[in-house]
C-alpha cells in the first residue's frame, strides 16, 4: 500500500466534457504523473466553467475548481503543492489560474508552478519531435495541418514561432494554425497552395481532440478546416487524436513537474511574503 506524506501535485486542465478523449488525454497524463512521483497525492482541478458545469448537470460528474482543489488539499493537511498546468501555453487560462493558487499562498509552506507545454524553445523543440514521431511516416508530397486553439493573449505568438521552427528543424511540410487567431485558415491556405501538397492530414495540436477538433476542423459545416481545405481540391483526412495521447508529450509535462520541484525561482513560500518567517521549505520531487 502506497504512504503518501504532505506533498501534492495539482494538476491543471482546461478541461473537456467528452470521456473518450479524456481518458486518453488528461486521465493519462495524470496517470503518468503519478507513477513518475509516487510519493506525491495527485490531485485535479479544471478551469472551464462551462465544462464543469455541463457535467455535473448532465453526468452529475463534479471535478473542482482551482479554489475548490486548493481547498481540498489545505483540508487534507497537504503543505507543499507543485501546480503543473497542462495547458498548451502560457495563456489567459493559466494566468487566471495562478491567481487563484495564489490566494491560498499563506495557508500552504510551499507552491510552485510547473510551466504549460511550450515554455522554452527546448519546450518547442521536445514537442515538434513528439509530433514528428507520431506521423513518422508522412510523405515529402503530403503535408499535415495542426489546428491549435488560439487567443487574444500576447503568448498567441508562439504558434507561428513553432510553425517557423517546424521547418527550421527539417520538417517543411508541417503546417501549425490556429481557429481563433493568427496562424489563420487564411494563411494556411496560402502556405499549402505554395507547397502543393497531394493529401493533407488534420490533426488537432490541442491536449484533447474535443469540439474544435470535432466541429471546425473535423465537421461537414463548410466552415470547418475539412470542408475549406477539400474546397481547396485536396484529399483531406483527419486524426482525432489530443496532444495528450502523445508519450512524448506527457513526457514533457513530467519534466516541468520535475523542473518546478527542483527549481526555486518559481517557489512561493510564506517567507517570501513576511520575513517573519524563514523556514519555508521548497518542494523536491523525488522519481
Amino acid at each position: 500500500m502506497r504512504e503518501y506524506t504532505d506533498k501534492a501535485i495539482l494538476v491543471v486542465s482546461f478541461g473537456t466534457s467528452h470521456h473518450d478523449t479524456r481518458a486518453l488525454t488528461i486521465d493519462a497524463i495524470e496517470r503518468d504523473i503519478q507513477a513518475a512521483f509516487g510519493e506525491y497525492r495527485i490531485y485535479r482541478a479544471w478551469t472551464s466553467k462551462m465544462i464543469l458545469a455541463k457535467l455535473l448537470k448532465r453526468d452529475g460528474e463534479k471535478i473542482p475548481n482551482v479554489r475548490e482543489a486548493m481547498e481540498q488539499m489545505r483540508r487534507d493537511g497537504i503543505a507543499h503543492v507543485i501546480v503543473q498546468p497542462t495547458h498548451v501555453i502560457n495563456g489567459i487560462e493559466n494566468d487566471l489560474m495562478k491567481e487563484d493558487v495564489l490566494e491560498f499562498r499563506e495557508q500552504f509552506d510551499s507552491i510552485s508552478f510547473g510551466t504549460p507545454l511550450l515554455t522554452s524553445a527546448e519546450d518547442s523543440a521536445a514537442v515538434i519531435e513528439a509530433v514528428a514521431e507520431e506521423f513518422h511516416d508522412l510523405k515529402r508530397e503530403e503535408a499535415l495541418v495542426l489546428m491549435g486553439h488560439g487567443t487574444t493573449h500576447f503568448a498567441n505568438s508562439i504558434y507561428a514561432a513553432l510553425d517557423y521552427q517546424f521547418k527550421d528543424l527539417g520538417h517543411p511540410n508541417i503546417f501549425l494554425g490556429t481557429v481563433e487567431a493568427y496562424p489563420s485558415m487564411v494563411s494556411l491556405k496560402r502556405l499549402l497552395r505554395e507547397y502543393g501538397p497531394s493529401r493533407v492530414i488534420l490533426a488537432p495540436f490541442m491536449i484533447v481532440a474535443g469540439d474544435h477538433a470535432r466541429h471546425d476542423m473535423a465537421g461537414d459545416d463548410e466552415d470547418s478546416w475539412y470542408s475549406q481545405l477539400r474546397a481547396e481540391g485536396y484529399q483531406v483526412d483527419c486524426v482525432l487524436k489530443g496532444l495528450g495521447e502523445y508519450a512524448g508529450i506527457r513526457n514533457l509535462f513530467i519534466r516541468h513537474v520535475m523542473e518546478a520541484g527542483g527549481e526555486t525561482k518559481d517557489l512561493i513560500s510564506h517567507s517570501f511574503f513576511s520575513e517573519s518567517r524563514d523556514d519555508a521549505a521548497g518542494v523536491s520531487a523525488q522519481v
